[in-house]
């Protein structure tokens, strides 16, 4: 075990090595740090706050030479702490990349360079003074910081045009195992036989990753999961393909949760953000319709197709003086106004399900024409629409009531229930749209049968849904529910060739699900994989193909 002098022998050891950065170790600082949004606790021995790269590498070096004599040592990089897998938390030292690490160092239209401790909503600030987005940001938009995206392959309503955070990574600067920094990015041709030919602790890695991947080739393709967004495992069948020669470690260090080094610096695609907007929302009686809505929909290649339930609905009429402060006054007297229609609407019945299918475009014509076009096709079926977002801001409009109560849901459930606590272990999963017609009464049976309280919120074109239950998880009687209502939950989702994470990552709460999720095979070809970049595991254990059930059970929370 960690003794306080060992943790007092590591700060001192640091300051000898010239760190600049703070280091905390009061009750306070340990009480914050051990919990993230997730249900899990993880009380750390010291959080340290590094200034900058030079001061992350010479943490790492130290913690890989003390692992030996130390064995419970390791580090843990967090930001905004938002994970809601219990990702970011660690009972050894914490790492804290949202002190220094804030500097949004160069935006262009194409691209944008950034540290992992910015927090997206500034981020996103700079890029729309290009006139440019990082699109694959999560509904957490206003809270999560870019390294966090980095660390879980995030995702979110744009997901759906744009695909994910892997998507848009040009080039990271990681500080490996060894304790130094380098430059990770997509190779071919010569350069990446001069990097396979490096005789160093990096082209070793690049090697033993590269012959990783051409003896199990095959294997690793067909692990793929047969859905849109994946947030599970390794992304291994995504590092090396041989019909474009291009081999991306990037691929494996997006979605790592920091497992498998340090990421010190993000490099950005951006895309073009088009400014005019508008909004087809259906208010669905039953989701007998969902078989054929699914597919007229997609056909007509919406950039987002989002979902919440008539829980989501309550909830926010339930805690609506709430959204005053988020809002302020004006945005808060037009939600009202906006609602008023709605509210007579609710009279007649509520609605099982709202989807809200949006159209991107560069003029307001031009996405009137595209909503109109799905109006007509869909007017055959037994549902209400109202179009939106048409307004002196075509961006927002009417349709801001809609996306508010899709986007702050949990944080809704996290700070106003009081009796009851978010338990969020059935929270991300995906599975192919088709099915979904046929899935989601299935797993409405499953959360009555276990008497959860549970909203469920989701994107639609995805097949990605967020359940969070709502429990009193300190009580024996709550607690005993979750690990068989996650395993039927988690094998309705596999029979329908789902993911069990979409987008929240595996963390504590899905990642002792992986050899249920790809196998024996993969998740021994994942166990390579982080030994190659973490021989001595001192990046964020019980993580990734590190997880154990029984581990992950022992924390979670029993106070709030």
């Amino acid at each position: 075990m960690l003794s306080l002098s060992s943790m007092e022998d590591i700060k001192t050891e640091l300051k000898k090595r010239g760190f600049k950065g703070e280091f905390e170790d009061s009750a306070e600082a340990k009480e914050k740090y051990s919990h993230d949004a997730s249900m899990f606790e993880l009380r750390p021995k010291l959080v340290v706050m590094p200034q900058d790269s030079k001061d992350v590498q010479a943490l790492v070096k130290l913690v890989s030479e003390k692992k030996k004599s130390m064995p419970d040592l390791s580090v843990t990089a967090r930001s905004a702490g938002t994970d809601m897998a219990g990702g970011a938390i660690n009972e050894s030292v914490i790492v804290d990349f949202n002190k220094h690490f804030t500097a949004i160092e160069e935006v262009t239209p194409e691209e944008a360079q950034t540290q992992p401790g910015v927090f997206y909503r500034d981020f996103e600030r700079e890029t729309l003074k290009h006139g440019a987005l990082m699109p694959s940001y999560p509904a957490s938009r206003e809270l999560c910081t870019v390294g966090g995206m980095v660390a879980n392959n995030s995702g979110g309503e744009k997901s759906l045009e744009y695909g994910k955070v892997k998507d848009f990574v040009n080039e990271l600067q990681v500080v490996f195992a060894d304790g130094n920094e380098y430059a990770v990015k997509p190779l071919k041709g010569e350069a990446l036989k001069k990097k396979l030919a490096q005789k160093d602790y990096e082209g070793s890695i690049y090697k033993q990753v590269y012959d990783l991947c051409e003896a199990h080739y095959d294997a690793i393709k067909a692990a793929k999961p047969h859905v849109s967004k994946n947030s599970m495992g390794y992304t291994l069948w995504e590092v090396w393909d041989r019909e474009t020669g291009v081999f991306d470690l990037t691929k494996l260090i997006v979605g790592s949760e920091g497992t498998l080094g340090f990421v010190t610096d993000i490099k950005y695609r951006l895309v073009p953000h088009r400014p005019h907007s508008g909004l087809l929302v259906l208010f669905m009686r039953n989701i007998n319709d969902l078989g054929e809505l699914i597919p007229k929909v997609l056909e007509h290649k919406p950039a987002t197709f989002e979902s919440f339930d008539d829980q989501t609905l309550w909830l926010s009429i339930r805690f609506m003086p709430s959204f005053l402060k988020m809002l302020g006054w004006r945005r808060f007297i037009h939600l009202l106004i906006t609602l008023i229609p709605d509210g007579l609407q609710l009279l007649r019945g509520i609605p099982k399900l709202i989807l809200m299918v949006e159209f991107n475009g560069e003029t307001e014509d031009e996405v009137r024409q595209k909503v109109k076009a799905l109006h007509r096709e869909l007017k055959h079926l037994r549902a209400r629409y109202e179009i939106n977002g048409f307004e002196e801001d075509p961006t927002e409009g009417k349709s801001e009531k809609f996306w508010i109560m899709r986007r702050n849901s949990f944080q809704l459930l996290r700070s106003k229930v009081k009796d009851k606590h978010t338990a969020p272990y059935i929270d991300d999963f995906a599975v192919p749209p088709t099915h979904l017609e046929e899935f989601l009464p299935r797993l409405q049976k499953i959360i009555k049968k276990y008497h959860l309280f549970a909203t469920i919120a989701g994107h639609m074109g995805d097949g990605n849904f967020h359940v969070i239950p709502l429990m009193k998880i300190e009580d024996p009687k709550e607690r005993k529910k979750i690990e068989p209502s996650q395993k039927e939950v988690n094998d309705l989702v596999l029979h329908y060739e789902g993911t069990l994470s979409g987008e929240h990552n595996d963390g504590l709460v899905r990642g002792p699900w992986l050899e249920a999720q790809f196998g024996k095979q993969i998740v021994g070809l994942f166990r390579d994989v982080k030994h190659i970049f973490d021989p001595e595991n001192i990046f964020n254990p019980h993580k990734k193909s590190d997880a154990d059930w029984d581990y992950s059970y022992s924390h979670i929370r029993d106070h709030f």
